[in-house]
């Protein structure tokens, strides 16, 4: 959980107020109903998806989505998985009140361990798990990412601590350039793919 947890943070905090929630589902789908830790990652998900509303003034459901989550994380500790839990529900009683605040000032940053993570912050499960959010959400190859951070994983998994997919998947996270970064990305992984299979071709 710590990676996806890591991932949607810092993502929520690079602007991407609709993907965040995409580092989350699959392991909030996969807990118990009503257990702390699904009603976290529930309520950060509407928590999302209220000020992703809030932005495009869909103030309606900005208002019900404010209303729910802080519903999902009112018995939770302020602090609880070490996120700013408080935080964030005094600003959804705010914005369920006057959704219109969105135009006033930005929402409140997420923190985790008392820092309001950024892409760059983040180890590399949680940069994979980015990876693959940021790829949809962009429109970008998802395929060749996904295969960028399967050779990156083999690669570390090697030793290879300087592998070129490891820091061309670091690179399309931190945004420096994505476009161009995808692109040899996608280069790479077609390159590393078609020797794969002329040595698999080697023992047929």
């Amino acid at each position: 959980m710590e990676a996806n947890l890591r991932a949607g943070v810092a993502i929520y905090n690079a602007g991407y107020y609709h993907a965040a929630h995409d580092a989350w589902e699959d392991h909030w789908l996969d807990l118990e109903r009503g257990s702390d830790d699904e009603l976290f990652l529930h309520g950060l998900i509407q928590y999302t998806a209220a000020v992703y509303h809030a932005r495009n003034r869909n103030w309606s459901g900005a208002t019900g989505l404010s209303e729910s989550a802080c519903e999902y994380l009112a018995d939770l500790p302020a602090d609880y998985r070490d996120v700013n839990v408080g935080a964030v529900r005094a600003y959804l009683g705010g914005l369920a009140r006057d959704p219109e605040r969105i135009e006033r000032g930005r929402p409140p940053r997420l923190e985790h361990e008392g820092d309001a993570l950024d892409l760059a912050d983040l180890a590399f499960e949680a940069t994979a798990v980015a990876a693959g959010v940021l790829a949809e959400e962009l429109e970008y190859d998802e395929d060749a990412v996904e295969r960028a951070v399967e050779y990156a994983r083999a690669d570390l998994a090697a030793g290879e601590a300087n592998s070129r997919f490891v820091g061309l998947v670091f690179e399309f996270v931190r945004g420096d350039r994505r476009g161009i970064v995808a692109q040899r990305l996608t280069e790479h992984v077609e390159r590393r793919a078609s020797r794969e299979n002329d040595v698999d071709g080697l023992f047929e």
